[in-house]
């Protein structure tokens, strides 16, 4: 009742119905429930379904923050999503990486169903980024700034289609769509996943 309350709150204020709309970070909702239910994500799931088969609005996703309690409740019985949104990029740990990939897999996702955020985990003003240089990611290194590498990168950090960015900043946005040029080394990419994977396993030891 309140998803479907405050899509047509949204359509009222919009004018007409939004494009997209996406359940945002199911995960924090499931954690208050012990076990995770999966009917509440079912029920919201559904709600959101019903609303774009109504008219409320044109399509639904999911926003998740940390995917991984999501895991153990999405299979072929849940409404599926037009669009699954997560953290994206070389500040994302191992862990939420193959639970991004486990849930693209269980939800059958493919080209244009995939979106990133936050790739630079905040800001692109952090001191991570010059500590780091994200260029040795791509096949020609001295192309692009590390802030636009980073970028690059993020589109393989899982794999995503679209990446959301937020900014008031127009040349940034410039600076971020020119980093689309740059090719992204494959095999770097998964020895840095591999190395993640290898530490997160030695932390938990």
């Amino acid at each position: 009742m309140r998803l479907t309350s405050a899509l047509e709150e949204a359509a009222k204020d919009l004018r007409r119905e939004p494009d997209l709309v996406f359940l945002h970070n199911p995960e924090q909702l499931l954690r208050e429930a012990v076990p995770p239910s999966k009917d509440l994500l079912a029920g919201a799931c559904a709600a959101l379904n019903d609303a774009t088969e109504k008219g409320l609005c044109a399509a639904w996703g999911v926003a998740s923050w940390d995917p991984s309690p999501l895991l153990s409740l999405v299979d072929g019985t849940l409404p599926r999503p037009s669009v699954l949104m997560m953290r994206a990029g070389l500040l994302v740990g191992a862990r939420t990486l193959d639970a991004a990939d486990t849930l693209i897999d269980a939800w059958d996702l493919g080209n244009g169903e995939v979106w990133g955020m936050s790739p630079f985990g905040g800001s692109t003003g952090a001191s991570v980024w010059d500590r780091i240089d994200p260029r040795l990611f791509l096949h020609d290194c001295g192309r692009l700034s590390r802030v636009q590498a980073a970028f690059r990168t993020a589109f393989h950090l899982p794999r995503v289609d679209s990446i959301a960015v937020g900014t008031d900043e127009p040349t940034h946005l410039e600076e971020l769509v020119g980093a689309l040029a740059g090719q992204v080394e494959e095999r770097a990419v998964q020895e840095y996943r591999r190395l993640l994977r290898d530490r997160s396993r030695d932390q938990s030891a």
